[in-house]
């Protein structure tokens, strides 16, 4: 029982400091996800009653804590937006969630199978997991409160490559798990990949998310506005919009994270100024940076547990290799059509691509599927990555950005 109080307290504690933490870091100029994943790290090195968190032992509890994580970032990273949706005003962020993520995808596989030895089917996951930069950990990088007005391109395409990859690197985690099925079975699965974790899953999420959030607007703006009456206009809506989009998504066996998303960007695109979005973002804002910290110990711990114990040298010459040459090149390669963007954005969203929670869902999705071999060496790659992006991008971004806006 004490130790259940203790995790209380640590929660608590957590919890009451984030919003002291967040403002005294913005004056730095580096991300405060940094001061939590050393502080899980603290707390782990010198608690013994605290309980082992590595993903690893418990996967099943890794997948729904991550996922519910990542709803929570979309959805308020949907809201965020401050550009109207169309094809030309979202072409960057269209560029890199197909251009960029694929070459990444493509880059991390061929590492996976000539440099790491991996199988075909282990190679194609880790490309899947590390390709999309994260919803979570990228909000350091993203535009500010809906209608701030002062965000430049290089903040509103990391928001919106952020937002939109999570739930396109999908199908390619579902493609290395047929190909690991295959290879064990002889069985055919290509044609039944492409119409239904592809094409269905695709069009089901984002026919679910646009229509589910025209309706909210209609309930929550519509009728407020035109019949004067059922004014609930409480932040709360769009913690349980997220839950309930994702959760009919994924019961239609559609990508909930893609649902999620369009929803979100379809409750923004309604009367862009309505202050009211500044409420629903407002309080989904304040639960996601509450989890990300909580999440952050939690990883911190892990690395105590000991989860970067199975890194070789060619596995971390692999990690800075994704992190300071491939991402980037890849970036740089999606934007290169687009002659009038300054140099300096197309530098600093291409060097921008930050890894962190999503990847996480995605292999413990992933390995609670199938029995992926190398599971042990797939962790700490994925987190070494992470912990790379940590710092690296956390310690660079607030400069990089301002000197290219």
């Amino acid at each position: 029982m004490e130790v259940y109080f203790l995790i209380v307290a640590i929660i608590g504690f957590v919890s009451l400091s984030i919003s002291w933490v967040v403002y005294l870091f913005n004056k730095t100029y580096v991300s405060y996800p940094i001061l939590f994943l050393i502080l899980g790290i603290v707390f782990y090195s010198t608690i013994d009653a605290l309980p082992w968190v590595s993903p690893f032992r418990n996967e099943k509890f890794t997948v729904h804590l991550t996922e519910i994580m990542v709803i929570i970032a979309l959805m308020g990273t949907g809201l965020r937006l401050d550009k109207p949706f169309s094809i030309s005003t979202w072409r960057v962020p269209f560029l890199l969630v197909t251009v960029t993520m694929f070459l990444c995808i493509i880059s991390l596989a061929a590492i996976g199978y000539f440099w790491l030895g991996w199988g075909l089917a282990t190679a194609v996951l880790i490309g899947a997991v590390l390709a999309p930069t994260d919803p979570v950990l990228a909000a350091d990088v993203q535009t500010g409160p809906p209608n701030s007005k002062k965000d430049g391109e290089v903040k509103f395409s990391l928001t919106a490559e952020a937002g939109m990859n999570d739930g396109m690197a999908f199908p390619f985690i579902w493609l290395a798990i047929g190909l690991l099925m295959s290879s064990q079975t002889g069985d055919s699965f290509f044609t039944e990949w492409v119409l239904k974790d592809v094409l269905y899953r695709l069009s089901a999420g984002a026919f679910i998310g646009f229509i589910s959030g025209k309706a909210i607007t209609y309930l929550f703006f519509r009728i407020v506005e035109k019949h004067n009456a059922f004014e609930v206009r409480e932040g709360l809506v769009a913690l349980s919009v997220a839950l309930l989009v994702y959760g009919i998504t994924e019961l239609a066996h559609g990508y909930g994270f893609i649902a999620v998303f369009i929803a979100a960007v379809t409750i923004r695109n309604y009367e862009m100024d309505h202050e009211y979005h500044q409420t629903l973002h407002a309080f989904i804002d304040q639960i996601e940076r509450i989890l990300i910290a909580i999440l952050l110990v939690l990883f911190g711990g892990s690395i105590v547990d000991g989860i970067l114990d199975h890194l070789t040298l060619p596995l971390i010459l692999a990690a800075i290799g994704f992190v300071f040459l491939i991402r980037p090149l890849a970036g740089l390669l999606a934007l290169f059509p687009l002659r009038k963007m300054p140099l300096k954005e197309k530098l600093a969203i291409s060097f921008l691509g930050i890894k962190g929670i999503g990847s996480f869902f995605y292999l413990s999705f992933a390995l609670e599927e199938a029995s992926f071999p190398a599971q042990e060496e797939l962790w700490s790659f994925t987190s070494l990555i992470i912990i790379i992006s940590i710092f690296m991008h956390g310690i660079t971004a607030a400069v990089l950005i301002k000197k290219a806006d």
